[in-house]
């Protein structure tokens, strides 16, 4: 009886966590979506794209921070509802708006709710799926990204074409404040809210209660060399994916002569990518896991990791070099898809190996740091990049996302081998 009901509860739990991110995402790349209608109405220049999505990436840094080192000490399923509701409200307030002043504050209150999303989730998994099966279900939930990211493109260049831009923004922004309640009621923050033994401490008596001795002072986790490594490759990661999903779009119609449905047909293809990468880096490292065991140095998840990095560079080269105003389109599509899966599984993974090589009791600050780096590679992706394609065009723009990429998957292959325990090792572990 009590299997049946873990299954129906974590069933339930899942499922509204994964349907209240999949609008979350929808509600924070609406603009990104909606971009070029908009640009028929207002008149909006680079510069002025570019600070528009920086003030949120801004935002959503700064809040994911905060949310993630308080996680522990907030409810869950309350942190959650809180912020899909204030996203889908934003939304709606946005669809009344017309200038960039007013566009920035409000996509950067957007951001400010964006961040409330993602740590209760993880916190969540945490209480109710067993430790073996977290880096799985981490990645399935960040499928959801993936689902709104190649869905949505297609669903607003079709509704643009019977629709206003606004009116997209105000009915996406009012389905989310509606799920947010319906996510309120589901959710359940751990097994012992609805009288079932915590997963958690059944997973430490079977350890013969020794988690203890997993615990490490501020200082020792914070001069941990690899948590330093992974939140700079994270930063590179999850900036230059921001930067194709967000401006790839631009840089095919502006410079490469394609239509706007191609352009949308790209980042769709981009994020179907990335759903099988996600799914793909969770299962298999968690094989390489279950084959190999966890090591004071290397992590067995490092060869996908490194894989992927790889990949992410072959086909941003290959994107800026051979694509054309003549080039097929499933060529096209190949290369977006190629990038989403490469770019998504290390995303899915970074957070995964952050909160399984911390100390038991920084495993929330160790997620909170990195994705404050990987959001600070959000920011740079936007303002400074739109700069840089302003002055030097897209392909030098996309150049140099593209270098940045390589640099730091060769340097992370260098350095696959070091100690990935972070804070204190005992003498005799080491």
């Amino acid at each position: 009886m009590a299997t049946a009901s873990y299954g129906y509860y974590r069933g339930t739990i899942f499922l509204a966590m994964f349907v209240g991110y999949t609008l979350y995402y929808f509600n924070r790349k609406t603009f990104s979506f909606v971009m070029p209608s908009v640009m028929q109405e207002i008149t909006l220049d680079k510069d002025d794209l570019g600070m528009i999505t920086s003030s949120q990436s801004l935002a959503y840094a700064i809040s994911k921070f905060i949310s993630g080192v308080l996680s522990d000490q907030v409810s869950a399923r309350w942190l959650f509802s809180i912020g899909l509701f204030m996203v889908g409200g934003i939304n709606v307030v946005f669809s009344w708006s017309s200038t960039v002043a007013v566009f920035s504050a409000l996509w950067f209150l957007n951001g400010l709710g964006q961040g409330l999303g993602w740590p209760p989730c993880g916190r969540v998994l945490r209480k109710w799926f067993e430790p073996s099966q977290f880096g799985t279900w981490w990645a399935i939930l960040s499928c959801s990204m993936n689902l709104a990211g190649s869905l949505g493109p297609i669903i607003a260049t079709v509704l643009a074409e019977s629709y206003s831009w606004r009116t997209i923004l105000l009915v996406s922004g009012m389905i989310c404040m509606a799920v947010s309640f319906v996510c309120l009621l589901v959710i359940k923050n751990e097994p012992k809210d609805v009288g079932l033994p915590n997963v958690e401490a059944a997973a430490k008596k079977s350890k013969g209660g020794k988690s203890s001795s997993d615990e490490s002072t501020l200082s020792e986790f914070l001069l941990s060399p690899y948590l330093w490594l992974l939140s700079v490759s994270y930063l590179v990661v999850f900036g230059v994916k921001t930067a194709c999903t967000d401006w790839g779009q631009l840089f095919l119609i502006q410079d490469k002569g394609q239509s706007t449905l191609m352009g949308s047909s790209y980042m769709s293809a981009l994020e179907v990518g990335g759903l099988l990468g996600s799914l793909a880096a969770g299962y298999f490292s968690d094989k390489a896991v279950a084959k190999q065991g966890m090591r004071i140095y290397g992590n067995p998840r490092h060869f996908i990791l490194i894989i992927m990095m790889a990949g992410m560079f072959a086909s941003m080269y290959l994107f800026r070099v051979t694509v054309s105003a003549d080039s097929p389109k499933v060529w096209i599509l190949t290369l977006g898809a190629v990038f989403g899966f490469s770019s998504y599984g290390p995303i899915a993974l970074f957070g995964v190996i952050a909160n399984e090589s911390a100390p038991s009791n920084y495993c929330g600050t160790s997620h909170a740091i990195v994705a404050l780096m990987a959001n600070i590679g959000g920011f740079l992706s936007g303002f400074p990049f739109s700069t840089i394609a302003k002055h030097h065009g897209w392909e030098m723009a996309f150049w140099v996302a593209e270098m940045i990429c390589g640099i730091t998957a060769v340097g992370f292959f260098l350095l696959r081998n070091v100690r990935t325990k972070m804070g204190h090792v005992s003498r005799k572990a080491d």
